[in-house]
């Protein structure tokens, strides 16, 4: 007999079959959609600028709908999200006096939830009505942690913006501020936040604190430090975190501050984009002539190597917007520009070839979503890139913002979220929900196993790429599911599940997901 259930989730059948006395219960569950990540910290979950969210390829001519736009006036800070709150550094008359102030806004509607000056504003050193606040929030659970120009780092509550702990680093250690202030975001790891310290004197050094309260849990001196934040990554099984100082870069356990290895050379100037690992390789450029270079970083017993493969100084200079990589190559914004002028160009990592350049996208900055690239352009432009070494192959385009967008947008929940110095903008650009899949009755062979089709309403058979994804779970109990890896979906529906392992088990539960 067929009994059929549904649910406010979703239409779902199921098929009750019996045969010798024994049960075969299967369960469908069709077009539930699985919701996005957060956007804790500058560049991402990852750190390195990727997301595998989901994102619309196509846009209509005036863009992807509109959720909220509104004033966010002067600075450089990107967008932290989390947990339906959205994070970042502006600009705003305080007691009569300009000052350095991180926002929480609605992530729906862009209501502003609270505000928090943490210091006088900088005075700009040639930036015009943009100058201010340059670091980007990180979001660690109820936690919100924002360094100041003027390294005075902040552990804020989330839910309020009342101050738990505050470290001022340079009042504290001494030393200088980096030209044109400090503008390294702070990176929460574990227990740990990593920040870069001061930039010059005695006190120049980067640091790892306690997240709960401050204190500071290792410190290790260093050479004069740049804009580049921290990079979490793994490297030969081991995790690390690589900062770029005027000396070149220095890798270090996160926990403990240990050094693991060190890659040396002359950067001299605090204009340094984020670390980029591309397999065991670690690629690094500056602005002023200093330019780009490679080296394979090696591990023998517990020794690690770096070891340098390739150097060119004006011919890839990223002036501070740092490239994605993706299978191989670099797509990053190139040259020393403050214009639209400066290319996209593809580079392949391993020998620093140009495969392609395309002019007048501006020191913008760069992601890879779902693997297509998404370019935030100098002058407010969203563009979607496909991955192509071969050629430059533009998807989609949309003016999105008025004045200079120096900073990365972030991706959450299938939003983009991006800013200038002059305002800030949501867009949806979330992928419609699929059909809900239909089962057909299931065919039970006499050895046991279950044969069945599944189909979209119309009859027609799932496309390609969601029969991809498909994923056959087993239950005995309808408590603990295992995805049944050797079943098999066919390019028409049809699913064969072998038989469940095991003598005389009376029945099981077959659920058929779709984690998009």
């Amino acid at each position: 007999m067929i009994h059929r259930t549904s649910t406010l989730a979703s239409v779902q059948k199921t098929v009750l079959c019996r045969t010798s006395g024994a049960a075969l219960v299967v369960w469908l569950l069709g077009g539930l959609a699985v919701h996005g990540a957060d956007w804790p910290q500058y560049r991402g979950p990852n750190h390195d600028g990727t997301s595998t969210e989901r994102i619309l390829k196509k846009w209509p001519a005036q863009g992807p709908r509109q959720l909220w736009k509104k004033p966010l006036p002067d600075g450089f800070s990107s967008f932290a999200v989390s947990r339906g709150r959205v994070f970042t550094g502006i600009k705003r008359v305080v007691d009569g006096a300009a000052k350095e102030v991180f926002v929480a806004l609605d992530a729906d509607t862009g209501t502003e939830l609270w505000a928090r000056p943490v210091g006088p504003s900088p005075p700009g050193r040639g930036e015009g009505n943009g100058d201010g606040p340059r670091a980007t929030p990180a979001v660690d659970g109820e936690h919100v942690y924002v360094l100041s120009a003027y390294l005075s780092l902040f552990c804020l509550r989330a839910d309020d913006g009342s101050v738990v702990w505050n470290r001022d680093l340079v009042a504290e250690f001494g030393g200088e501020l980096p030209d044109y202030q400090a503008a390294a975001s702070p990176l929460v790891v574990g227990d740990v936040v990593l920040v870069n310290g001061p930039a010059g004197g005695a006190g120049q050094m980067f640091f790892g604190l306690a997240k709960s309260d401050g204190k500071t849990v290792w410190e290790r001196p260093s050479p004069k430090l740049t804009h580049s934040t921290p990079l979490l990554t793994t490297l030969h099984g081991v995790r690390q975190a690589i900062f770029f100082t005027s000396g070149g870069a220095v890798a270090v356990v996160p926990e403990s501050g240990q050094e693991l290895w060190r890659y040396t050379y002359d950067v001299r100037v605090p204009t340094a984009i984020m670390p980029v690992v591309g397999g065991d390789i670690l690629y690094h450029s500056a602005g002023y002539g200093i330019g780009a270079r490679t080296a394979r970083i090696t591990r023998s017993g517990e020794v690690f190597r770096a070891t340098q493969l390739w150097r060119k100084s004006n011919e890839l200079i990223n002036f501070w917007s740092t490239p994605v990589y993706h299978q191989g190559h670099l797509y990053g914004l190139y040259g020393h520009d403050y214009t639209v002028s400066a290319p996209l160009k593809c580079v392949e990592l391993a020998t620093g070839t140009e495969k392609w350049s395309e002019p007048n996208f501006g020191p913008g900055q760069v992601l890879l979503v779902d693997g297509t690239i998404l370019l935030l352009t100098a002058d407010g432009k969203l563009i979607l890139v496909a991955p192509n070494p071969e050629r430059y192959e533009e998807l989609a385009r949309f003016k999105a913002l008025r004045g200079t967008c120096w900073n990365a947008p972030a991706i959450s929940q299938g939003r983009i979220y991006a800013r200038s110095n002059v305002e800030g903008v949501a867009l949806d650009v979330s992928v419609p929900p699929p059909p809900p899949l239909r089962l057909q009755a299931p065919l039970l062979h006499p050895d046991g196993s279950l044969e069945f089709r599944l189909g979209n309403p119309d009859g027609t058979a799932p496309e390609p790429d969601r029969l991809s994804r498909l994923e056959i779970l087993r239950s005995a109990s309808l408590a603990d599911w295992t995805v049944v890896s050797n079943a098999v979906v066919a390019s028409n529906g049809t699913v064969h599940v072998p038989a469940p392992e095991g003598p005389g088990a009376p029945q099981a539960f077959y659920r058929v997901r779709d984690p998009q």
